[in-house]
Formats: structure tokens, sequence, C-alpha cells
């Protein structure tokens, strides 16, 4: 997969794009990421990139035209079928965005800074608006660099035992269930005895069921979707927390 990436500060990307997964999926020639500098695009001898908004008001705002030009260069080895404006006014990023990105040959991923992009990038340039959250951050490079993470994960060979990825939080819709690791007990507090007794399939299920405990907790508005079998975990998780008066009762 290749990602083009729009900034003006491309050296934001250098550190993240060499370490741990996205690092090693860009040595091995799963990932290709590279980032432009839309200065490189502008003709004034002061290479700029931003001009004062129509209407007034305060701060600045990016001009279309070296971003316009930015884009279109890449021509010759991106398809441009999915340009992307980090902004928070976007769609919010959700693991199905994340996958549906994922399944692309390529993406460009537009930064924005100052206080905001010309509209005229978002209405004739971009084919999506993304946020990553409903806070503003001073750019679109720590967005961008969630993207490619998160897309990156999606990506075969990226991560070395797919499992991992298939308990990830969001992956089937719903939060990922605890995990313990040893000692078995830390300052009396233990990890649960299924964990540690070998039998996958009450593991699995135990992970389900907590999965759907927290989720139910956190983030009931995840549960819409669920099937049959997690709705009958969910009637054992309502009555566990009823209690067996309760349970008794109805």
């Amino acid at each position: 997969m290749r990602i083009d990436v729009l900034s003006i500060f491309p050296e934001l990307f250098e550190a993240p794009l060499q370490v741990s997964l996205l690092g090693k999926a860009i040595e091995q020639g799963i990932l290709t990421v590279s980032v432009t500098d839309p200065r490189e695009f502008t003709s004034d001898r002061h290479r700029t990139v931003d001009d004062a908004p129509f209407g007034g008001g305060a701060g600045m705002v990016m001009k279309c035209e070296p971003l316009f030009a930015a884009v279109e260069s890449l021509s010759d080895r991106n398809s441009l079928r999915r340009v992307i404006l980090l902004s928070p006014r976007g769609q919010p990023l959700t693991q199905r965005v994340v996958r549906e990105l994922a399944a692309e040959p390529d993406l460009v991923l537009i930064c924005g800074r100052y206080e905001g992009v010309d509209e005229r990038v978002s209405q004739a340039l971009c084919t999506d608006e993304i946020s990553v959250g409903d806070y503003v951050l001073s750019g679109g490079e720590l967005p961008a660099l969630i993207v490619i993470e998160a897309v990156s994960r999606m990506l075969p060979g990226v991560i070395g035992d797919w499992e991992s990825v298939e308990t990830d939080s969001f992956y089937d819709g719903i939060l990922g269930p605890p995990q313990y690791t040893r000692p078995p007990v830390f300052r009396d507090l233990a990890a649960p005895q299924v964990l540690r007794d070998g039998n996958h399939a009450a593991i699995r299920r135990w992970r389900r069921k907590e999965a759907l405990r927290i989720t139910r907790e956190r983030r009931p508005d995840l549960l819409g979707a669920c099937g049959e079998d997690d709705r009958a975990l969910l009637k054992e998780i309502e009555q566990e927390e009823a209690g067996p008066e309760k349970e008794v009762e109805s």
C-alpha cells in the first residue's frame, strides 16, 4: 500500500515512521509512506502557503493553489482515488472506516494548518474528510499518523499474529476483553483462573463475555448490532449484576 502525505512540516513524520511496526512495514515494503511539502509548489520567494481569510477574521487560511498542485503532482504514482483532508469537520475515524481505507491500493492525506484550508480544496480536490475526535489540534499531522498507524495494522504481514488484531477493541464492533500476564497473583490481585486452566473454549467464552461486559459499561452504544449468542451472554451479565434475589424474581 502507498500513502502520500501533504504537510508543511514533513519532519514531524520522520521518527514515527522509523520505529516499531510502522518502521518494519516500511522496511519490508508492505507500506510506502511519502511526505510532500506544499511549499515546494508555491511561486513566490517566501514560499507562501497561507493568506488572510475573505470576510476578515482571526488567523490565516491555507491557500488552494499549492495543495491542488501538490496533489496533482502525485498522479504518476498514486491513483488519487481517495484524497483525504484531516479535519475536525470530517466523519469520525472508526474501525469500519479504517478497514475500508486499508482495502485501497493508495491514499493521499492532506494535513491542514492555521485556521483551516480553503473550502475549494474540500469541494473539488478531496474525496473524504476525516476527524480523529471532537477536539482541535494545531494541524493534521498527528491525525495523519493515527490514520497511517490504524490502516497499517490491517495490512497482511504487518502484525505477526492476526489473532491479536481480531481481539482489538472495535475490530468486530465492541471493546476488547481484559488481558493478564505473569505473575498469576500480584498484590492480592489474581488473574482469572479460567485464563490459566488451558480450556480454550472456556477462555474464548470468558473473553467474549468480559468484552461485552466492558462495552455495556463504557460504550453501550456499540451493542446495537449484537447477534443471538452475544445477547445470551448479555442476559447472563444482567442476571449476575442483578444478584440472586432479583434473578429468582424475574
